[in-house]
């Protein structure tokens, strides 16, 4: 019933910026909080960024001053806004949202695809 699609990924020059945008469809309940994790191979996925549901963000410590997530509630939709991105930067970029589906059953934790940020010098 929840299909998350992430888009914005791409190829950047260090100091370089992207968009990544992430929209959640389908039949539920609520979307509660929503967030930005990344991975690179063979480590684990961090969390970037997370809104709540009354746009409380919080960030990693590695993007803070460089990176800003935002949320359409309308469209269930949040938004990462890379600045200045560096090579530690490169990673699959995943979407995370937090949906209550069906009014009588909890919450569940939601993923998308992924997308790809390179970032080269």
């Amino acid at each position: 019933q929840v299909e998350l699609v992430e888009s914005g990924g791409g190829l950047v020059h260090i100091g370089g910026s992207l968009r990544l945008s992430c929209a959640a469809s389908g039949t539920f309940v609520n979307v509660y909080t929503m967030a930005w994790y990344r991975q690179i191979p063979g480590k684990d996925r961090e969390l970037v960024a997370s809104i709540s549901k009354i746009d409380d963000t919080r960030y990693d410590d590695s993007v803070k001053g460089r990176f800003t997530i935002s949320r359409d509630h309308a469209k269930n939709t949040i938004y990462l806004q890379m600045n200045n991105l560096q090579p530690e930067d490169t990673a699959v970029y995943y979407c995370n949202a937090d949906v209550h589906v069906r009014v009588d059953r909890g919450s569940w934790y939601y993923w998308g695809q992924g997308t790809q940020v390179t970032v080269s010098s």
